[in-house]
């Protein structure tokens, strides 16, 4: 079992947030509102599907791995929760975007097994070790020249996803044990975050942020409408194409790091694959370390750091 930490931080977001908080990076910017909003929402699920799950724990360690995965999921939802709250006072009509996104994980608690939800909670957080140490080991290419307060955010949420990275895993081979299942599930898992969760996101920001403030045409985030925009440019000869090619969002880090992160995720959802034995990234143990000392984690870029 691992040993986990609540830390109860809190962000201040009463000043205005930007949509495109790291201005050097537009796409990410959006990558990463849409992680808040599903955070809410995915917390939401987590925490119903693992109370259902609870009966059938039946050894001490699995409840108390579960109880301490909950508590720092809640805190991570609160936290994003209060990034999201200031986007919806500047643009009223993100409120539809959240609700939508929850309504869509609420549906999934009401319609879909136990098994099932398990399975898709252990598939996603299996993701986030390597996706967040590929992040964290860019640090200050993708987070140091944005809003502080959203980066530090970030940071904070992702060396707690490092640290819990085996419990869903833990929880779901208590509960479900089924290795293949696991792999059966992951292309609902994909289908469910592309083809419902982004859409929600891409019309919501679209119809409610103004062009002047979220920067793209936010359809650039769906590969396929990309595919048929740019087939239907040729077909009507338009030279001109800029919304079809934003900056790409990793333009600055190196192709080895990409493609270290790439097969990350591949192997995360080998049926026999175990977070534990991931690499860890150097980062987690800089920001453990200067949370200990007392420094203030809410303004990392900003704050005076002790050394």
């Amino acid at each position: 079992m691992t040993e986990l930490t609540v830390r109860r931080i809190r962000f201040d977001f009463a000043e205005p947030v930007p949509v495109v908080w790291q201005p050097h990076n537009p796409l990410f910017s959006h990558a990463v509102n849409l992680m808040s909003f599903i955070a809410i929402c995915f917390e939401k699920m987590i925490v119903e599907a693992v109370r259902e799950a609870t009966p059938h724990f039946t050894d001490s360690g699995v409840a108390a791995e579960a109880s301490a995965f909950l508590r720092q999921e809640a805190q991570h939802a609160n936290a994003h929760r209060q990034h999201i709250t200031a986007l919806i006072r500047r643009y009223p009509g993100l409120q539809e975007t959240l609700d939508a996104i929850m309504a869509s994980y609420d549906d999934m608690t009401k319609t879909k097994s136990l098994e099932y939800r398990l399975a898709y909670i252990a598939n996603l957080e299996a993701t986030f070790t390597p996706s967040f140490r590929f992040l964290l080991d860019n640090e200050h290419i993708m987070f140091r020249p944005g809003d502080d307060r959203v980066a530090s955010l970030l940071l904070w949420h992702m060396v707690e996803e490092v640290e819990h990275r085996s419990s869903a895993l833990i929880i779901y081979n208590a509960v479900v044990g089924k290795r293949l299942y696991r792999l059966q599930t992951l292309p609902s898992v994909v289908r469910h975050i592309m083809g419902t969760l982004v859409p929600i996101y891409v019309n919501g920001v679209n119809s409610h942020v103004p062009e002047r403030d979220r920067v793209l045409d936010l359809r650039v985030m769906s590969p396929s409408w990309r595919v048929r925009a740019q087939l239907r440019s040729l077909l009507t000869k338009r030279t001109r194409r800029p919304c079809l090619t934003p900056p790409p969002m990793l333009k600055h880090v190196a192709r080895r790091d990409k493609r270290q992160a790439l097969q990350g995720l591949i192997r995360s959802q080998n049926p026999f694959f175990d977070p534990a034995d991931e690499i860890l990234p150097a980062f987690a143990e800089q920001w453990f370390a200067r949370y200990e000392r007392g420094d203030d984690v809410t303004h990392w870029y900003g704050s005076r750091r002790t050394n």
